[in-house]
């Protein structure tokens, strides 16, 4: 088919999306597909944008067309890749939906694209109500949501939530693994190329940082003494999206300097792994969340994971299998942590680990989005 993915593509860093899209482009030419991704010329305002840059220094992925020619302020951009995407009459198109703010853009563009009564229109959505909610959210989302033909989400929470906006076909399948950070490294080396101590326990906390991922319920749990005792390290890996100041404070307040090691800057794909695999555990400790690329990286470095049991996190992270289910606070966070520590906590962990990691292949993801595009 002639596929045309709409969305966050390079030289954009996109959180994750980009990530994702540019590998699902890369999966869908290697099945036979031709594929086009239609990404933004601008994203965001600079007014609207947390971090410091919204694009990578990386080299473009090989062997993608990437157009980068969308605005998303500006109406006119709208109407005229409107069109141009209506004249491709791809046989499908793929958009991803992770933000209101993005509805009036997208929704228009695709209104003017169903004109050609040929192109197929599925949605990834990667949530449809968001975490940090702002006016006009729900009209921007319904106007969105319209002009789709079906939706693929990537947490049960996020099925059920587009239930209450449409009746259209949907369907639910994980996602799928980020399996282009490369290969795992020695973890004695990749915690010397990150300058911490080889004979030390760490933690990692990866990511933007921003408020609803709860990294400042994580600092409070480093402040439990058990894990003080147990002389338990925390490396926080990514760039702050929001008040940095909180959580600088929380150090101070908690005289975490030793055992917090900050890199919060952005980190390029090339050295994701390292961060990974220095680290014994992932943490996650969300206050809301629907699903988690981290999970993801997290499986194809074979790491264990906390989890809170928030939105759909805890669907990908079996209990006492491949790491641990924490209630949302501080204290049960910590209890996990330590619980983790215990001698054979986690019986068969890394086998475990493996089992997990192969229902998330790319092949499966792909399948059940062609084939909700047909019905």
């Amino acid at each position: 088919m002639k596929i045309i993915i709409l969305g966050s593509a390079h030289p954009l860093r996109g959180g994750g999306i980009a990530t994702f899209n540019e590998r699902m482009a890369s999966v869908l030419q290697e099945q036979g597909h031709e594929v086009i991704i239609y990404s933004f010329s601008l994203q965001y305002p600079s007014f609207l944008f947390p971090g410091k840059s919204q694009f990578t220094d990386e080299p473009a992925p090989a062997g993608l067309n990437i157009k980068s020619v969308i605005n998303s302020i500006n109406p006119l951009n709208w109407i005229i890749q409107g069109n141009k995407i209506k004249a491709e009459r791809a046989d499908l198109i793929i958009v991803r939906f992770w933000l209101p703010f993005m509805g009036p853009c997208l929704g228009t563009i695709l209104r003017i694209v169903r004109k050609n009564k040929y192109t197929k229109i599925v949605s990834i959505t990667d949530n449809v109500i968001p975490h940090e909610k702002r006016f006009g959210d729900e009209v921007f989302t319904k106007y969105f949501l319209k002009p789709i033909d079906a939706f693929v989400a990537m947490s049960k929470e996020v099925l059920n939530d587009l239930k209450s906006f449409s009746n259209k076909p949907s369907v639910y399948t994980p996602h799928p693994l980020y399996d282009n950070y490369g290969v795992s490294v020695n973890k004695g080396e990749a915690l010397e190329k990150l300058g911490l101590n080889t004979s030390e326990k760490h933690l990692l906390f990866f990511g933007f940082i921003r408020k609803y991922k709860g990294l400042d319920w994580l600092l409070e749990a480093m402040n439990d003494d058990r894990i003080k005792v147990e002389n338990i390290k925390l490396i926080v890996a990514g760039e702050f999206y929001g008040d940095e100041e909180a959580y600088t404070q929380l150090i101070e307040k908690f005289q975490l300097h030793s055992s917090v090691k900050l890199f919060t800057s952005f980190i390029p794909n090339n050295e994701v792994k390292y961060y990974f695999c220095a680290a014994d555990l992932v943490v996650q400790p969300y206050k809301t969340a629907t699903q988690s690329g981290i999970t993801q990286i997290a499986y194809h470095f074979e790491k264990p994971m906390i989890v809170t049991n928030v939105g759909g996190l805890a669907e990908n992270v079996p209990d006492g299998k491949v790491g641990f289910v924490a209630e949302p606070n501080p204290k049960s966070i910590a209890d996990a942590i330590i619980k983790f520590y215990e001698p054979n906590s986690i019986p068969e962990l890394e086998t475990n680990i493996k089992v997990e990691k192969d229902k998330y292949s790319w092949d499966n993801f792909i399948r059940k989005l062609l084939d909700v595009a047909k019905t």
